[in-house]
């Protein structure tokens, strides 16, 4: 029963390991507005949002 619950508490430590990993890997940084036009990007302004950067494949990035 011990060794059960050992095994149980490793695998849920590697678990969120690769949950944060992977949810740091998939936020998208952030880019300045002249990367935006340059990649070819439309900026977007939404109240209470601040401004976004909305590329050509569609994807948004928030502009710092």
């Amino acid at each position: 029963m011990r060794m059960r619950r050992i095994l149980g508490l490793a695998l849920a430590a590697a678990t969120l390991a690769g949950v944060s990993a992977v949810g740091a890997a998939a936020s998208s940084p952030d880019i300045s507005r002249d990367d935006c036009t340059a990649a070819g990007g439309q900026l977007v302004s939404r109240p209470y949002a601040g401004d976004t950067c909305v590329l050509p494949d569609g994807t948004t990035q928030a502009i710092t």
